[in-house]
């Protein structure tokens, strides 16, 4: 029997090595490495290898006839995944990665698009079946969640409990269902390679497994990802490259507002967010976000600013709430929730080196209202006049959103998409949008604000 050789693996980059080394030096990540064993070719097969057949364009013109979309029943998730000028959906064949930290409602999520499916098959049509592969959860608590998520009867649904891929491949092609759901890449294994479920190769492998089978069936496949503690998708980098999108579920646990983003899609563009609320009843669409996240019980309070920002292409109004005290310790605090810290910190040494509003004495807690957490400096502005106005003890008129990020010399700078924004905020009901086309300087909006003198 023929010694099978190994080779170590960069799970970042993919380069291989001959032996294990620490770093990797082709990409310089460390501790990277796995060993993976060299798929073998006799000399007989290589000689007997026949030719690569190529497709011309008609040829894949026709193939293509295939290549359709169908809805998920989320006009939010459709918008996300792409569409074309008569379809919108998830494409055939294509392998999904859906990704979220532990109780987001990754499976609940999944387990809504498969019932919507069937939901719309009309009564004289066969339902679609829907295969789950459950690795994590076994199908009696599949079946709670199916009857907590719908009354009707769906008996349209089969389970596959072996944790072994190839079996639940093998089993899948005499079924043919409508389409797959792997639930988690981390809980299966192949038999193909050593080691437990869940490890490196074992991920790589069952992925790679999965999509090889979804395009030669040209059945979608929707495969659950866990987190790292850092944000980041668990497993090898080299699995966000095998499939076709992925997909992430984020929010505060703690509050009911999910978005979802695609970091990658083949299929679409990766600039659109699908806003989703979660209740009893599952995951349900937000379609108009903007009620969602701003209150009218807050107007004319001291502190509480409106601003817009862009998630995806859709432009937002949210809900700046600054509350400013004198602290009772010797280093004042700074607290942040939904914003970053060192923004706070930036803008507080802004406002009173160029605005003369001393803060060094007091805390400035600052939150985004609705549990949206705001990378993007376009809400500078929109923090300085809500600390401002706390600091002050003035409120600020309901109609005005402000839109702009403010610069160390306290200039207000335009942000991408600027003439964009100011368009969809106006749509959203507001008055008068205060950015670097109406105001050059920090000074000249608190100013007019009447927020100093």
């Amino acid at each position: 029997m023929p010694k099978s050789e190994t080779e170590f693996v960069c799970q970042s980059c993919g380069w291989a090595h001959p032996r294990w080394v620490g770093q990797c030096s082709e990409c310089g990540e460390w501790n990277s490495l796995v060993e993976e064993q060299i798929e073998q070719t006799t000399g007989i097969s290589a000689a007997s290898n026949k030719p690569a057949k190529s497709l011309s364009l008609p040829e894949v013109e026709r193939l293509s006839r295939s290549f359709s979309r169908f809805s998920t029943g989320f006009g939010e998730l459709d918008r996300v995944l792409g569409s074309t000028s008569d379809e919108k959906g998830v494409v055939q064949g294509s392998v999904i990665l859906l990704a979220g930290e532990p109780g987001i409602g990754k499976s609940t999520f999944l387990t809504q698009i498969g019932l919507n499916m069937q939901l719309s098959t009309k009564k004289t049509q066969k339902q679609p079946v829907v295969a789950y592969l459950c690795g994590e959860e076994n199908p009696e608590q599949i079946l709670l969640r199916i009857k907590r998520l719908s009354n009707s009867e769906h008996k349209s649904w089969e389970f596959f409990t072996s944790q072994q891929i190839e079996s639940s491949l093998a089993a899948l092609t005499k079924l043919k269902p409508a389409f797959v759901i792997a639930d988690s890449a981390q809980s299966f294994r192949s038999r193909t390679l050593t080691g437990t479920a869940g490890s490196v190769g074992q991920v790589r492998m069952v992925t790679d497994k999965l999509t090889e089978w979804a395009k030669k069936n040209n059945i979608p496949v929707f495969i659950v990802g866990h987190v790292t503690k850092g944000g980041g998708i668990a497993g090898p980098k080299v699995l966000e490259h095998i499939v076709d999108v992925v997909l992430e579920i984020s929010g505060e646990r703690t509050t009911d507002l999910r978005l979802v983003r695609a970091h990658k899609n083949r299929f679409g563009a990766t600039d659109e967010v699908g806003v989703f609320q979660m209740t009893e009843a599952g995951m349900e669409e937000v379609l108009n976000p903007s009620a969602m996240l701003v209150q009218s019980s807050t107007a004319g309070i001291p502190g509480s600013v409106l601003a817009g920002i862009l998630e995806g292409s859709r432009p937002l109004l949210i809900e700046l709430q600054a509350l400013v005290v004198r602290s009772q310790l010797a280093m004042p605090r700074r607290v942040g929730r939904g914003v970053a810290l060192s923004r706070i910190q930036v803008l507080a040494a802004v406002l009173e080196k160029h605005c003369g509003l001393r803060s060094s004495e007091h805390d400035i807690f600052l939150s985004v209202a609705g549990g949206l957490v705001v990378r993007e400096p376009a809400i500078d502005l929109g923090c300085a006049v809500a600390i401002a106005s706390s600091l002050a003890n003035k409120p600020v008129p309901r109609e005005i959103a402000f839109v702009g990020e403010v610069g160390l010399l306290g200039e207000v700078r335009s942000v991408a998409f600027g003439e964009s924004r100011i368009k969809g905020l106006k749509r959203l009901g507001v008055s008068k949008v205060i950015s670097h086309q109406t105001h050059n300087t920090v000074v000249a909006v608190l100013k007019e604000l009447k927020l100093i003198a």
